[in-house]
């Protein structure tokens, strides 16, 4: 790769040529402490001799003389045909210098909020691609995504686009998009709603971050499920909110045993209460928008999951039973499509838009318009609808491969919930087995699933493994199981009884 090396050189103390004499040695001065600073990083190629002499305006050979140094001190090879690179910091001697080059000092302390979220480095480090995806929740089939329809739309976006599109764009989305989720919403969740209201994100957690900068101060009250989404909480906590964790029954979130006075808004999945699976009641949202109107309160209704818990049963939203404008939702594309989309939207109350539309455009600005161009003619074509169905009843048959391979192997052992209707099962560990420790153990055996007790809030925990099914195809299902009841096997004997 070349590039314009002359000011990394003069900000590790080359000067003009005039200012001093032999030159090369003041060169290979420079291309050291750059190194070993690592503003040129390993396996950079320099500039050939030639352009590299014109760029300083000093002579070719002065270049090659400190080159040959910097190879002589290994700094550097040379590869023949090709040019000189930066060794690798794996080679013995470089590596030893740039330890000894570094230092430790003092810096400032970290934010509360800063704080709140490390600890979700842990779960996207044993998330990441390298783990595989066997079987981590929240993930949809992603080997029947239409691949090449979204790769025909897309190119049909950058052959036709005009230049003025590649500008700054609207904030809350483009509006061909935000109709085509309008009308959307209202056949599959009996939803009317302006388009106007619709503000396009990438995702829940980004809608959830965006209403909460917009409402909460610290020290305000909010209502969260328990268990909950560990982001969702995360994210409140590090505003200094008040949180206040409900239990979780057969009906959904125990909103009469609420105690907050004041609260903000309530954060909530009814259809499909996550990571449980309960879809609340008719009556249960009933008595929450109640609770609601008599608190003064919003809800947001976080309907992640609502294609696939109300296909077969539907149940109205929380939105749709709302006439107050107390309801603000949240949807997701990327647990329908595939997570890498980064594709979410949510509806707010007239009252909010600016207000979040001003949050907004501190932070991210807007979805790629590219994105957003795709998605709008994926729905308008009609493959959004046909996909669902695909998925629907890929899902359908690997659940029931899913549950019928691991009762066979764990007998029982681990003991599975059928009844949730989304994307994931969870499995009853015993209490004398921890399952953060078992998630890591499968985790190091390239194996996902997600200690259902850092889902709590509190001492009062439950133990489990949060599993999604339907991440790879029918072929390997069983092997996987087979892998992870032979992990849990291993760590069972080391448990006393």
């Amino acid at each position: 790769m070349y590039f314009n090396i002359k000011s990394i050189l003069w900000n590790h103390g080359f000067k003009e040529k005039e200012s001093y004499k032999n030159i090369y040695i003041h060169l290979y001065e420079a291309f050291k402490k750059a190194i070993l600073n690592k503003a040129l990083g390993s396996n950079i190629k320099l500039p050939p001799s030639r352009i590299l002499a014109k760029d300083l305006d000093i002579s070719r050979s002065t270049v090659l003389k400190a080159y040959n140094l910097l190879v002589l001190e290994k700094y550097v090879k040379t590869v023949k045909g090709s040019g000189y690179y930066v060794l690798s910091s794996k080679d013995k001697k470089i590596y030893q210098k740039l330890n000894s080059n570094a230092t430790t000092g003092k810096y400032p302390k970290l934010s509360k909020r800063s704080k709140a979220f490390r600890k979700n480095i842990y779960l996207s480090s044993n998330n990441s691609l390298s783990k595989g995806i066997a079987f981590r929740p929240g993930l949809p089939p992603l080997d029947i995504f239409p691949v090449s329809k979204w790769g025909g739309l897309i190119t049909n976006y950058w052959r036709n686009v005009r230049p003025s599109e590649l500008s700054y764009s609207n904030t809350i989305g483009l509006e061909c998009l935000r109709k085509n989720i309008s009308t959307y919403l209202k056949v599959y969740r009996n939803i009317n709603c302006n388009a106007d209201q619709i503000i396009i994100t990438s995702g829940s957690l980004h809608s959830l971050y965006l209403i909460s900068n917009s409402l909460i101060n610290k020290g305000d009250e909010v209502v969260i499920e328990n268990p909950t989404y560990p982001r969702a909480y995360d994210l409140l906590n590090s505003l200094n909110a008040k949180i206040e964790p409900t239990a979780i029954d057969e009906e959904g979130i125990c909103i009469a045993k609420t105690t907050s006075k004041n609260p903000k808004f309530i954060y909530t999945t009814p259809s499909n209460q996550y990571p449980l699976g309960i879809k609340m009641s008719l009556n249960r949202r009933c008595e929450l928008l109640e609770w609601a109107r008599e608190k003064n309160a919003f809800i947001i209704e976080d309907d992640y999951n609502h294609e696939f818990s109300n296909w077969e049963n539907p149940i109205s939203s929380v939105y749709s039973l709302n006439n107050e404008e107390r309801v603000i939702y949240l949807g997701t594309f990327n647990k329908l499509l595939h997570p890498s989309l980064r594709l979410g939207y949510m509806i707010v109350p007239y009252y909010l838009i600016d207000t979040v539309k001003a949050i907004y455009e501190q932070s991210s600005r807007f979805v790629p318009p590219s994105t957003q161009k795709t998605m709008s003619q994926f729905i308008e074509k009609d493959y959004l609808n046909k996909h669902l169905r695909n998925v629907i009843a890929v899902s359908k048959e690997r659940k029931e491969i899913f549950t019928t391979h691991f009762d066979n192997f764990f007998e029982g052992q681990i003991q599975l919930d059928n009844s949730n209707t989304g994307l994931h099962l969870i499995g009853k560990v015993k209490n004398n087995h921890s399952d953060e420790l078992l998630s890591e153990t499968l985790s190091q055996n390239n194996i996902i699933a997600h200690p259902l007790s850092n889902y709590f809030v509190g001492s009062q925990k439950q133990n489990g493994l949060v599993m999604g099914y339907c991440s790879v195809n029918n072929k390997v299902i069983k092997e996987n199981i087979y892998k992870m009841y032979k992990v849990y096997s291993d760590s069972q004997k080391n448990i006393p009884l």
